[in-house]
């Protein structure tokens, strides 16, 4: 049977990946909790497999966890796909969503098709380089921690940041008037254009 070894990389992490090797028998749901085994994120989160071209542009989804619309627009389970089923391409990709509430996103790359093992369990982790980011960043926005409410921090804005004073109003036309009223006599008949 073959093994499919797929490549797990964080989409805003690049140098954070995983390499685990898969029956072609197994399911998407199998490589879901493979690559959650490694990042130790919790396996029951909404969550959806595309298939992918070159461009990690998303195609098919194999969804975890669908919304009663997806499931009623038929879309594809991940605990009954069978990863051979969309393995067209040497270099297949798959774009992978974990957790639609708080998305952290990967890409799935088909590395390499090898021979099975025999007494090997698979999935297999065949490698792991970088420690998986705390899940509570994945909105890529700082967290504030709520016990830091100290009002020493406080920090004053300036109102004239950047040399503009909110106060003021500005009109977008000033000066274009005035130089419509000149007499062209002003101008000697010459003109400065730049």
């Amino acid at each position: 049977m073959a093994i499919y070894r797929f490549r797990v990389t964080f989409e805003d992490y690049e140098d954070v990946y995983r390499e685990i090797d898969m029956l072609s028998k197994q399911t998407f749901l199998e490589l879901h909790h493979a690559i959650h085994k490694t990042t130790a994120y919790e396996f029951e989160r909404t969550s959806s497999f595309y298939v992918s071209n070159d461009q990690w542009k998303k195609g098919t989804e194999i969804a975890l966890l669908p919304t009663t619309r997806k499931v009623s627009d038929g879309v594809l389970l991940m605990e009954n796909v069978r990863l051979s089923k969309f393995i067209d391409d040497p270099h297949q990709k798959f774009y992978y969503i974990y957790n639609f509430d708080s998305p952290y996103e990967f890409h799935v790359e088909l590395v390499k098709i090898l021979k099975e093992e025999e007494g090997k369990d698979y999935p297999i982790v065949f490698k792991s380089i970088g420690v998986a980011p705390k899940s509570l960043a994945a909105a890529n926005f700082p967290v504030v921690d709520p016990l830091d409410d100290d009002d020493e921090d406080e920090v004053l804005v300036d109102e004239t940041q950047y040399g503009v004073d909110d106060d003021e109003e500005f009109d977008l036309f000033d000066g274009d008037d005035e130089e419509e009223e000149k007499p062209e006599e002003e101008n000697n008949g010459s003109f400065d254009e730049y």
